[in-house]
């Protein structure tokens, strides 16, 4: 009796202590993840507390697999957000040598235009095509960004913000033999002048202006043969009826599309810093003369969707979202 007792109690020690088959895959517990590789995970993706804990424990502490996994977890967020409207968003600047861009970069609310990391995004997507030598979008979103590719971020950060975010155009000026700056007016308004001779900061003072004035043309030469008659005929048809000689007439017409133009190009619209003196007269001032200047603002052309408040809250409460 105590020999085979003393034979099933060494038997069941040897099965306690028997090493586990190789083929056996021990994962880690959720206990084990610790909170240094969460935090790596974070800083490497943006990802939620909860979601790099769940992806660590997934591939056991594996950061490297875990920021994978949540890499393509986020290619699939942002596919599904894209569809939605972005039309909110932010415009920024920069220069390399004589290339001055500007970037606009959409999101769908103010809020998130506002949000630090997506600003951030948006400063660095304008370095990044500031230091390309055309303003393709492809080249843009496959340049290299902190050893990722602009895509690659900018689907990070779709997943990060939960927000449909879009890099949607280039606009740029200038080369090493001209002179350029650059105006951003509260992130939304954009714009780039183009000079001969002057400075940067010269540039950056008739900007300022064009953000505030919204001229149509840079200068005389540059508005459209079309556009000139367009309005010549309009300003006919408006002292048609005057009963005055038609020699009058085409003085009255001449003298008020003279006025049309000086109210709309840039060199003679009067400059809003002094209101003394053109800013034809304000570039020559200071030894410059007027190539030409770009302006833009978030979110024109963007058909943006009305909201209903009301239809949206209800729809909530019947748990259709």
């Amino acid at each position: 009796m105590k020999l085979s007792f003393a034979l099933a109690l060494m038997a069941t020690t040897a099965a306690a202590f028997s090493p586990v088959a190789t083929n056996t895959r021990v994962s880690t517990s959720l206990n084990a993840v610790t909170t240094a590789q969460i935090k790596e995970l974070r800083e490497a993706t943006g990802a939620g507390m909860m979601d790099c804990k769940k992806v660590l424990n997934q591939f056991d502490g594996d950061v490297e697999a875990a920021a994978e996994e949540l890499r393509k977890k986020g290619l699939a967020t942002a596919d599904k957000k894209a569809s939605r409207v972005a039309a909110e968003g932010k415009i920024a600047t920069a220069k390399v040598g004589g290339r001055t861009v500007l970037v606009e970069c959409n999101c769908e609310t103010d809020f998130v235009a506002k949000d630090d990391s997506f600003g951030k995004f948006a400063d660095s997507a304008a370095l990044a095509a500031a230091s390309l030598d055309s303003d393709d979008m492809e080249a843009l979103m496959g340049a290299d960004v902190g050893g990722s590719s602009l895509e690659d971020v900018r689907t990070g950060l779709v997943s990060k913000i939960g927000e449909n975010i879009q890099v949607r155009r280039i606009a740029s000026r200038g080369d090493d033999s001209t002179t350029t700056g650059a105006y951003i007016h509260m992130n939304r308004i954009g714009v780039l002048v183009e000079i001969e001779g002057g400075t940067s900061e010269l540039c950056t003072d008739v900007a300022m202006h064009v953000a505030a004035m919204n001229p149509l043309y840079a200068t005389r030469d540059d508005v459209p043969a079309e556009d000139i008659e367009k309005e010549r005929a309009f300003l006919t048809e408006q002292v048609a009826d005057s009963g005055k000689p038609e020699e009058i007439i085409k003085k009255m017409v001449e003298g008020r599309l003279n006025k049309f133009l000086a109210e709309n190009c840039l060199v003679d619209q009067t400059y809003v810093k002094t209101n003394d003196r053109t800013v034809q007269k304000y570039l020559e001032e200071n030894g410059a003369k007027m190539i030409g200047f770009t302006r833009i603002m978030v979110g024109e052309g963007i058909e943006k969707k009305a909201d209903d408040f009301a239809s949206e809250v209800a729809s909530m409460a019947a748990g259709n979202v």
